[in-house]
């Protein structure tokens, strides 16, 4: 079972309709951070999803995808409020997000 830190124990590629993989999110899409993995593979110790935590991917949290690099659409720039990451897929994969409400103020 993988560890996660957010609302459910759901594995890769498997979500309950409303929630996706940021990997999955097109450019100048907002969303709101969900779950984010640790440990979803059997070889990971879940080092990737702690330090995506650090970094500012915690539940609750808008982020836009700003831009995708070429070819294979990595890596991932992703604002994280003030702050710009870039992200591999794989590492991006690792956090569920849902549509933002378009109403909400916070970009």
């Amino acid at each position: 079972m993988s560890r996660y830190l957010g609302n459910d124990e759901s594995v890769l590629g498997e979500t309950d309709g409303c929630t996706f993989p940021l990997g999955n999110v097109e450019v100048g899409q907002r969303v709101v951070v969900r779950e984010v993995r640790c440990g979803i593979f059997a070889n990971e110790d879940g080092n990737i999803g702690l330090r995506l935590v650090e970094l500012g991917f915690v539940a609750g949290e808008f982020l836009r995808v700003v831009a995708q690099g070429h070819p294979g659409r990595e890596p991932i720039a992703v604002r994280v409020g003030n702050t710009t990451f870039a992200l591999r897929r794989f590492e991006a994969d690792h956090v569920l997000v849902a549509l933002a409400p378009e109403t909400d103020i916070r970009s």
